[in-house]
């Protein structure tokens, strides 16, 4: 198999997870009340675990072993800027979308960074692949509420979320083919993706998460993390 075929393959199955949260949050076939307050809290809450040991395992490392300092803190904070911006853009409009834009500030950075890496070392490749994957279900299931919150229907929802999984392949092609030389781009792409993250995770997940005298949110953090050092300790380089 070559290896711009796995490239596809990968960024593929990672933006696929995207189709699968819609299709979980479409179903919702959970029990009602407090039970299923939990269980949505706690998705919540995975998710978040989930990007915040992305951005401590990969995102944050790959910045600090390519980037200068100013050029990491650079980086970081325009990926905190322009998080903070489309937060108080969404807010002045009254929508609930904090898991959408966190799908958009770190998924298209990361299958961009994707291809550029997997064609220099496919092993880091594969993890991003997997942290994708994985980030992008909870986040997908969770947009998918926050839309129809919105006042979106179901349908329209879907569309706004489906071809997510397309534009992956789109960006990690895009990578593959033109910034496979430009490690620091992408380490800077990753970086961005970094600080836009934990300011929308502090921002907006994390509390949306939160459920008085209730386990799961907090259980849900910290299983996603766990999660995340699963990987690392898997597939770490």
């Amino acid at each position: 198999m070559s290896e711009i075929v796995q490239v596809v393959l990968y960024s593929f199955a990672s933006g696929a997870t995207v189709i699968l949260g819609v299709v979980l949050a479409r179903l919702k076939a959970l029990p009602v009340g407090r039970f299923s307050d939990g269980i949505s809290h706690g998705v919540i809450a995975f998710g978040g675990g989930l990007l915040v040991a992305a951005v401590a395992f990969m995102l944050a490392p790959k910045g600090i072993q390519e980037l200068s300092l100013p050029a990491l803190v650079l980086a970081f904070l325009l990926g905190v800027i322009c998080a903070l911006s489309l937060d108080r853009f969404v807010s002045r409009r009254g929508g609930k979308t904090a898991q959408l834009m966190a799908m958009l500030l770190d998924f298209i950075p990361e299958a961009i960074a994707l291809g550029a890496i997997f064609a220099v070392d496919r092993q880091a490749g594969l993890k991003l692949a997997v942290f994708i994957g994985l980030q992008n279900l909870p986040e997908s299931y969770n947009s998918f509420s926050d839309l129809i919150a919105s006042g979106f229907s179901p349908g329209k929802a879907s569309l706004i979320l489906i071809p997510f999984s397309l534009i992956g392949v789109a960006g990690a092609l895009t990578g593959y083919l033109l910034l496979a030389q430009q490690q620091q781009l992408v380490a800077g792409l990753l970086v961005f993706a970094a600080g836009a993250i934990l300011y929308l995770v502090f921002q907006d997940i994390a509390p949306m998460a939160r459920l008085k005298n209730h386990w799961a949110p907090a259980t849900g953090a910290t299983l996603g993390f766990m999660l995340g050092m699963i990987i690392e300790k898997l597939l770490g380089a």
